[in-house]
């Protein structure tokens, strides 16, 4: 899922659930009900007590979110100490597999001669422990 949709999605959710709040504040039936009136009285809407409680509804919208954010504050900062030190030690297995495929296609001498299968494996072995190394010094970092 994108997170626009994501976005669009909440928003739209808490806009409906802060005019439930709003209508529930200000005594007005649900939209989905309907209203009678005496015959030749209009009913008016209380507009003062409406935007009393869209504000009010507003401030508890805003309160809830902080809230929220506060508690998963932590466990976010965590789960992505967490998230990188699995990405580190995923990138070590890659590293053990090609350290053992580049081991066993070595030559004899140190002087060739050389592979195409033993520089491949090296070179990824170097490459795949440098993505190990950085995630776990980021994870240090954070």
């Amino acid at each position: 899922m994108k997170p626009e949709k994501i976005g669009r999605i909440a928003g739209i959710s808490l806009r409906l659930v802060g005019r439930m709040a709003e209508q529930k504040l200000a005594g007005q039936p649900h939209a989905g009900t309907s209203v009678q009136t005496l015959p030749g009285v209009a009913a008016q809407p209380n507009q003062p007590a409406t935007k009393a409680a869209a504000q009010a509804a507003g401030q508890l919208t805003r309160g809830v979110a902080r809230g929220v954010g506060g508690f998963l504050r932590p466990f976010g900062r965590v789960g992505g100490i967490i998230w990188l030190e699995v990405t580190g030690v995923f990138f070590l297995l890659f590293v053990l597999a090609f350290a053992s495929m580049a081991w066993r296609t070595h030559p004899a001498s140190i002087y060739g001669p050389y592979d195409r299968t033993f520089i491949a494996s090296a070179a990824l072995v170097v490459v795949f422990f440098y993505l190990s190394l950085t995630s776990f010094l980021r994870a240090r970092k954070k």
